[in-house]
């Protein structure tokens, strides 16, 4: 797309995505994931309903009248979205990608991380690490990553969900909270999501198309893996082809679920043709 496009295309997400976070997520984000601590802001006079446990008897004696001592929490928080950018990602049978709905979720997460000051950064990932931006503060930052989710091409059309988790344990060393946005139809993750749910707070996103559930009757149909580009006639007549096209999906959501909840990680699905604003808002009052 040319510039002119893309811009008009950012500021549409901006829109929609920041009145969200503005709104309805902002608190939400801020009360699921805590600071790291209290630190002392200032003194002010006692005010009937405050607890007499922070009254500054130094000031207090000074002034002969009750203050108390002020505490904000201390933030500095730094959120990371890893995005799955394979090829399995542009694909949708509603009126939306997958790639579109993973893209205006980062938005939103960005955006509430950016009301309560805190840094936001990218990985984006197929079999290898495609691109890092590292977490900063900022409109114009969360606008890069916007954009970024809007154009890139990646190199590779495959998955390597553990191969990114690496990557992220060796660029971040302090905790981050970690959004990981993919359909997960990849498996052999588990050891390397337990290291990284053990360092950082974890949450795994599942953005999925009803058709990768289950395959209609069609017919014989020419379908193309979008990973490998292995172009095969399936005959979906077959109760059998169906089914096994059923276990399959199942087999790994199942890996998903099992995986990160063993690993002490958040799990959260979403279709393509679902609310995401509900799950995401079921989601952090959830964990709040």
């Amino acid at each position: 797309m040319d510039t002119k496009e893309l811009l008009k295309k950012v500021r549409k997400i901006e829109i929609k995505t920041r009145r969200l976070s503005d709104h309805i997520f902002g608190g939400e984000y801020h009360s699921t994931f805590k600071g790291r601590g209290m630190t002392f802001s200032e003194v002010r006079q006692y005010q009937f309903g405050d607890d007499v446990r922070s009254i500054d008897w130094n000031v207090t004696a000074r002034y002969n009248e009750p203050f108390v001592k002020v505490f904000e929490e201390e933030r500095e928080l730094t959120m990371m979205l890893m995005v799955d950018v394979s090829g399995s990602e542009l694909f949708g049978t509603t009126n939306q990608f997958k790639k579109g709905i993973i893209t205006e979720i980062s938005a939103t997460l960005a955006f509430s991380a950016l009301q309560n000051n805190d840094k936001v950064g990218l990985i984006l990932f197929s079999n290898e690490v495609e691109l890092f931006i590292p977490p900063k503060k900022g409109k114009s930052h969360v606008l890069r990553i916007i954009r970024e989710l809007l154009e890139f091409k990646p190199g590779s059309n495959r998955t390597n969900i553990a191969e990114a988790l690496k990557y992220l344990s060796n660029v971040l060393k302090k905790k981050a909270i970690v959004f990981v946005l993919s359909d997960f139809m990849a498996d052999d993750y588990e050891r390397t999501l337990k290291i990284t749910g053990n360092k950082h707070d974890v949450t795994g996103i599942r953005v999925y198309d009803e058709r990768e559930e289950h395959i209609p009757n069609l017919g014989m149909v020419q379908m193309q893996d979008a990973e490998t580009g292995t172009v095969s006639l399936i005959n979906t007549q077959s109760k059998k082809v169906r089914a096994a096209y059923g276990a399959y999906h199942k087999e790994r959501v199942t890996y998903f679920e099992e995986t990160f909840t063993k690993s002490g990680c958040g799990i959260l699905s979403c279709r393509v043709d679902e609310s995401y604003v509900k799950k995401l808002l079921g989601y952090f009052k959830r964990r709040g």
